[in-house]
């Protein structure tokens, strides 16, 4: 992954502050992965994604991620950290895109749900019902083809195992004990929000250092993002010192 530049980073945080949730996650992957095209981006499985926004998180900001809970059962803060390049590995990632279910004489083909499956049955009255109708690549009963709404309860359960255990990093929920009263708070770990808190706050002191060294020196915002971090810094230490 090539490291994007401290203006395009800029452009992707701008255009972020008028979208929702999942446009700024949209936008970060955009980043994190701009050999892809941008339509593919929604339809590929959850935890490629993931690990895209983690490698990009790494690259940005490094491996230390800093992560703050408050504990379900004495309500005590926690604050703790992640190595984000191990956590991700112990994740690990979707092989192949199509997991199969062989039961009871059923025969089922699905694809792992992307971003975009997700989002469209989450709309629906019946989220589970939409998720199978738009994933469910070929169903077969003793040969004979069958439609999705047709599959039973079991054969539904042991779809969304095979689907768990072969994108694993589609839901990445952290299970912390709690250093004050030893019970377990488990929550998810969002790292599209995550990254996006970070970048925030990485933009707004960017554009502080933008405006206090060209009202030092009379550079441009260009010329003074073309600066290296350690250069921006000690040009604002010697700001200070004047």
């Amino acid at each position: 992954m090539a490291i994007t530049g401290a203006a395009e980073l800029l452009a992707t945080w701008e255009a972020g502050l008028a979208e929702a949730p999942t446009g700024r996650a949209l936008l970060l992957h955009r980043t994190a992965r701009p050999d892809v095209d941008v339509a593919t981006l929604p339809v590929l499985p959850v935890g490629s994604r993931e690990a895209d926004l983690f490698a990009l998180r790494r690259a940005l900001f490094g491996e230390r991620m800093q992560v703050r809970l408050v504990c379900s059962a004495c309500g005590e803060d926690m604050e703790f950290d992640l190595d984000a390049g191990e956590f991700a590995r112990s994740l690990g990632g979707p092989g192949d895109s199509v997991v199969r279910v062989e039961q009871d004489g059923w025969d089922v083909e699905f694809r792992l749900p992307g971003v975009a499956d997700l989002t469209a049955a989450a709309r629906t009255a019946d989220p589970r019902a939409a998720l199978l109708a738009r994933c469910v690549v070929s169903a077969e009963r003793a040969g004979a083809a069958v439609s999705a709404e047709d599959l039973p309860a079991p054969v539904q359960r042991r779809i969304a195992e095979a689907v768990e255990a072969a994108d694993p990093g589609a839901d990445v929920t952290l299970n912390i004990a709690c250093p004050e009263c030893g019970e377990a708070t488990r929550a998810e770990l969002d790292i599209a929000s995550y990254l996006w808190t970070e970048l925030d706050a990485w933009a707004r002191d960017v554009l502080l250092d933008v405006h206090l060294l060209a009202t030092s020196y009379g550079w441009s915002e260009p010329e003074i993002l073309a600066l290296s971090p350690l250069r921006r810094r000690y040009y604002l230490e010697l700001c200070a010192d004047v």
